[in-house]
């Protein structure tokens, strides 16, 4: 009588104990294969990405679409802009996966940034307007945190096969290629680096909105919208 009365106690947590297992399994490749949740520290990408915002990438948008120009990149930053960020200049400001505000590992080698310049691009700041040129036309960017400027640094770079020029979009509080000129490499991110890009804001609910990309070349949409 007692073994008929406790074993379907047991059973029931073993039942508790594979469904939890399962779902850590299936969590662990949605993250590894598909999206993963980062949390954003800082200003640099503000207005589009702000201080607090919890953004969801895609690891997979890049694999059937290239990266433009103006795309918002996570990318592992491991010998191009960390741990160089113990430089001169100000820090380098990280993403975090979600993992590491649960209490699990993180990174303090992944960012978030614009692509401006892809490979063989001619990146130069600044014309005679103040613009940032890319290949000699001037930039058009709306992303750009009000009352700031392109740059206040002056700056020419041409972007090698494989790598790319990034940039935040609240100029005066970003810490991006610009910083790392002098350094191994530039500052120029290898495109094998890139993780993902973000799709969209998840939290706080009051930003939950997708986040767009550019136009395709010849289009008059974003994607992502």
């Amino acid at each position: 009588m007692d073994q008929t009365k406790r074993q379907p106690r047991r059973m029931g947590w073993r039942f508790v104990f594979l469904a939890l297992l399962l779902a850590v399994v299936i969590s662990g490749l949605v993250r590894s294969l598909w999206l993963d949740v980062y949390y954003i520290p800082s200003e640099s990408m503000e207005p589009v990405l702000a201080d607090g915002d919890r953004i969801l990438v895609s690891r997979t948008d890049f694999h059937t679409e290239p990266i433009r120009r103006g795309d918002i990149v996570v990318f592992d930053g491991r010998g191009s802009f960390a741990p160089l960020n113990s430089g001169k200049g100000p820090l380098l400001d990280s993403v975090a996966t979600a993992g590491q505000w649960l209490g699990l590992a993180g990174s303090d080698t992944t960012y978030v940034k614009r692509v401006i310049g892809l490979p063989g691009d001619t990146v130069v700041c600044c014309d005679t307007q103040g613009e940032i040129t890319v290949n000699s036309e001037a930039l058009d960017e709306p992303y750009l945190f009000d009352g700031d400027r392109p740059s206040t640094q002056v700056f020419s770079a041409v972007v090698p096969e494989g790598r790319l020029w990034l940039l935040g979009d609240h100029r005066s509080a970003s810490a991006d290629s610009r910083s790392l000129l002098g350094a191994p490499g530039g500052g120029m991110v290898p495109k094998d680096r890139v993780i993902g890009r973000p799709v969209q804001i998840v939290w706080p609910l009051d930003r939950f909105a997708a986040v767009p990309r550019p136009p395709a070349a010849g289009s008059t949409t974003e994607d992502g919208q």
